[in-house]
C-alpha cells in the first residue's frame, strides 16, 4: 500500500490546465484541417475525389468539418500539398454552416444567452444517447471523466436518467432503429434543455453516410442542436472546449 501511495505521489498532478496548449496533445494528433486555396490548381478534384465522406468542397475550395473523418486521404491525394492538419483542437460551433470553412478562421461556439447561462452555467447534467455509433465518440466521452480531463471540476456530469438531465448528447448517425428511442429520451428531458451533437456521424452521417439504415445525422422533427462538435471521434479537449464556450466559461474568440 505504501509503495502504491509513494508511486502516486511521485506522479504528481495529472489533470491538464485549460485552455490547453499543443504540448498536451499526442504527436500523432490531427487537429483542424486547413486549406491553402492559393496552392489549388483550377479544376483539380484529386482531394475531393479521395475524400470518403464528401467533406472536401470545390469552387471555391472548402472543408466541411461536420463531414470530415480526419483521415489523411485528402492530404495524400493533393498534388500541391494544399491541405494539411493543424495542431488545433478548438472546433465546436453553434451553427451547422459554421463548420464549412475555407481559408478563414472557424467561428467558434458562442455562449448561451444570459438567462440560459444562469440556469446551466454552474451545474450541467447531460444524458448521452448512442444513436447507432461505433463507440468511438462514446469512448472519448467516457475519457472526459478520467483524472486527465476531469469534466466534473467544471460542474458538468453525465447522468443515467434523462429525467435528471439538462441536456442531451447525441452520437451516431441516427439509425432508424434508434429514432424512437432518441425521441423518447429527448421528450423525457425537462425543459429548458440543450442538445449537443458529437462527432461526424451525429452531424452528417460520417462514414455511414448514405446508408439506407442511417439518417445521416438528421434528427427527428422538433429537435434542434445547440452545439456541434466535429471529429471522428472528437478529442476530449475538443468536446470540453465546446462545452465551456457554450457555458460562457471561455471568452469568445479566445485561442489560448
Amino acid at each position: 500500500m505504501w509503495r502504491i501511495l509513494r508511486t502516486r505521489l511521485a506522479m504528481g498532478r495529472r489533470t491538464i490546465d485549460l485552455p490547453a496548449d499543443d504540448s498536451d496533445l499526442p504527436q500523432r494528433f490531427r487537429g483542424r484541417p486547413a486549406i491553402d486555396a492559393a496552392r489549388c490548381v483550377d479544376g483539380c478534384r484529386a482531394c475531393a475525389d479521395a475524400c470518403p465522406t464528401g467533406a472536401i468542397l470545390t469552387d471555391p475550395p472548402r472543408i466541411d468539418l461536420g463531414a470530415c473523418v480526419f483521415c489523411p486521404l485528402c492530404t495524400e491525394a493533393c498534388p500541391e500539398g494544399a491541405i494539411g492538419y493543424r495542431r488545433e483542437y478548438r472546433m465546436a460551433t453553434r451553427r451547422r454552416e459554421h463548420l464549412v470553412i475555407g481559408e478563414t478562421e472557424i467561428e467558434l461556439a458562442a455562449a448561451l444567452d444570459e438567462s440560459s447561462r444562469r440556469i446551466f452555467g454552474r451545474s450541467l447534467k447531460l444524458r448521452q444517447v448512442s444513436a447507432g455509433g461505433c463507440n468511438g465518440c462514446e469512448s472519448e466521452l467516457a475519457a472526459l471523466g478520467n483524472v486527465v480531463f476531469d469534466l466534473g471540476r467544471f460542474g458538468i456530469q453525465f447522468v443515467a436518467s434523462p429525467r435528471h438531465a439538462d441536456g442531451l448528447v447525441i452520437t451516431g448517425p441516427i439509425t432508424r432503429n434508434m429514432e424512437l428511442a432518441l425521441r423518447k429520451t429527448y421528450d423525457a428531458v425537462p425543459a429548458p434543455k440543450l442538445v449537443i451533437a458529437i462527432g461526424a456521424c451525429a452531424i452528417s452521417g460520417g462514414p455511414f453516410r448514405g446508408s439506407p439504415q442511417a439518417n445521416d445525422g438528421t434528427l427527428p422533427a422538433g429537435i434542434a442542436v445547440d452545439l456541434y462538435v466535429p471529429g471522428c471521434p472528437p478529442h476530449p479537449l475538443t468536446i470540453l472546449d465546446g462545452l465551456l464556450r457554450l457555458l460562457g466559461r471561455v471568452e469568445a474568440g479566445a485561442r489560448r
